[in-house]
C-alpha cells in the first residue's frame, strides 16, 4: 500500500522462517487505528509496506533454534522488540530502545524484511509480523502459544495491541487501589478493555466518557458504572467531576483518543494526586503546567502497549475471559479478509469497535 490508499490484495513473496523465528498461517488479525495511522503516515513507516499487527494463527513452520512452538501450535503474535538491550533484558519489552525502530521501521529485529515484491523489491514489515496477510513469519519472542482449543483464534487476535494495551494500562500500569474511581476517554477497543479490566481491580467507580450513545450502553454492561456523552454537556470536564464520587475528579484517568484536546480533559478529570495515563498516538498538546498538572500533584504518563510481557499477560487476560470476567468477544465484528476496506470503514463509521478479519 502507498500513503493514504485503500488496501489492496496482492501476491508477494515471503522468505523462509530464519533462525529463532516461525512461519504462521494467519486466521485472523484485528484492525487497529494504529494500522490507519500508519496508512495515512502520521506514524511514518516506509511504503509500500503489509500492515497488520493483532495476528493470530496456525504454525506452519519453524526455523533452527526454535525450541518453543512446533507446527500446529495456536499462536497470538504481539509487537516486536530487540530482546538485547538493557531494558529489555530486565523483561521490559514495551520500553525496548529499539521499539520504534523495529515496529515501525520497516524491518524484522535483525534489521531485513522478509517481504519482496514478485520482481524482488522489498516491502516493509510491521510490528515484525505483518498480518493482513495469509502467511507471516515472526520471530518465537513475539508468539504467544494459545493453550485452549476452545478459544476462537479470531477473538485472540486483537489481544496483541488494542486489548492489552487497555488491560495493561490498568492492571500492569496504574494497578488502582481497591475502592478508588477512574474515567476511561473513549469507548473503542482500548477503552473497554480498560473498564474490564478496571471492573477486575476493583475500582468503586468507572466513569465512561465517550460520544456515541450506542458504545456508552455496551459501556455499562462490561463494567462501567457511570457515562458521561461529551457531545451532550457544555463543560466535559466539570461533568466528569460532578458525577465523581468524590465531586472533586477521579483517582484516575485514561485517555485513548489520541487527541490532544481530550488529553488535556482527561487531565482535568482527576482529583488532587491523581494520574493520567495517555495510550493514543497523540500530537501537540499545549496546557498550564502549574495550574493543570504540578499545583494539584497531578501525574500525566505515557503507557506502551499496557506495560505487557505478552506471554504472561495474555494467558491471564484469557483466563478472564474464559471465566466470563473480561468478555472481549462482545466488542467485535468479523468481516472476510477481502473486505477490509469496508471493515475499516465500519469501525471510522463507529459501527463496530473492533473490526477483525478471518483470513480463511
Amino acid at each position: 500500500m502507498q500513503r493514504g490508499e485503500p488496501f489492496v490484495i496482492q501476491d508477494v513473496e515471503l522468505d523462509e522462517p530464519q533462525s529463532g523465528e516461525i512461519l504462521v498461517r494467519i486466521v485472523a488479525s484485528g484492525i487497529c487505528h494504529t494500522d490507519e495511522a500508519v496508512q495515512h503516515q502520521f506514524i511514518p513507516t516506509p511504503l509500500p509496506a503489509v500492515l497488520g499487527h493483532e495476528g493470530a494463527g496456525i504454525v506452519e513452520k519453524v526455523g533452527e533454534g526454535v525450541t518453543e512452538f512446533k507446527k500446529g501450535d495456536r499462536v497470538g503474535i504481539s509487537f516486536a522488540f530487540c530482546n538485547t538491550c538493557t531494558n529489555c533484558r530486565k523483561a521490559r519489552y514495551f520500553v525496548c530502545k529499539n521499539l520504534n525502530r523495529i515496529n515501525f521501521g520497516g524491518i524484522q529485529p535483525d534489521g531485513t524484511t522478509r517481504l519482496h515484491t514478485l520482481d524482488g523489491k522489498d516491502l516493509s514489515t510491521f510490528f515484525g509480523q505483518s498480518s493482513f496477510a495469509q502467511y507471516a513469519v515472526v520471530n518465537q519472542n513475539h508468539a504467544v502459544k494459545i493453550e485452549y482449543d476452545d478459544v476462537d483464534l479470531a477473538v485472540v487476535a486483537p489481544m496483541g495491541c488494542g486489548i492489552q494495551t487497555g488491560a495493561g494500562a490498568v492492571l500492569n500500569r496504574l494497578r488502582p487501589e481497591f475502592g478508588s474511581s477512574i474515567a476511561v476517554y473513549g469507548c473503542g477497543t482500548v477503552g473497554m478493555s480498560a473498564i474490564m479490566a478496571a471492573r477486575i481491580a476493583g475500582c468503586s467507580q468507572i466513569i465512561a466518557v465517550g460520544g456515541n450513545e450506542k458504545s456508552l450502553e455496551l459501556a455499562k454492561e462490561l463494567g462501567a458504572t457511570d457515562t458521561v456523552n461529551r457531545k451532550k454537556v457544555d463543560d466535559l470536564v466539570k461533568e466528569v467531576k460532578r458525577v465523581s464520587l468524590s465531586g472533586n475528579g477521579v483517582n484516575y484517568s485514561i485517555d485513548t483518543t489520541g487527541v490532544g484536546n481530550c488529553v488535556r480533559q482527561s487531565l482535568g478529570f482527576l482529583d488532587f494526586d491523581g494520574t493520567c495515563v495517555v495510550v493514543g498516538a497523540t500530537g501537540d498538546i499545549s496546557f498550564n503546567v502549574q495550574n493543570e498538572l504540578m499545583g494539584d500533584g497531578k501525574s500525566l504518563v505515557g503507557v506502551i502497549e499496557g506495560d505487557s510481557i505478552p506471554k504472561l499477560f495474555l494467558p491471564k487476560l484469557l483466563d478472564y475471559y474464559r471465566k466470563g470476567l473480561f468478555p472481549m468477544d462482545k466488542l467485535m465484528a468479523f468481516y472476510p479478509f477481502e473486505s477490509i476496506n469496508e471493515a475499516q470503514a465500519a469501525s471510522d463509521r463507529g459501527e463496530c469497535i473492533k473490526a477483525v478479519l478471518r483470513m480463511e
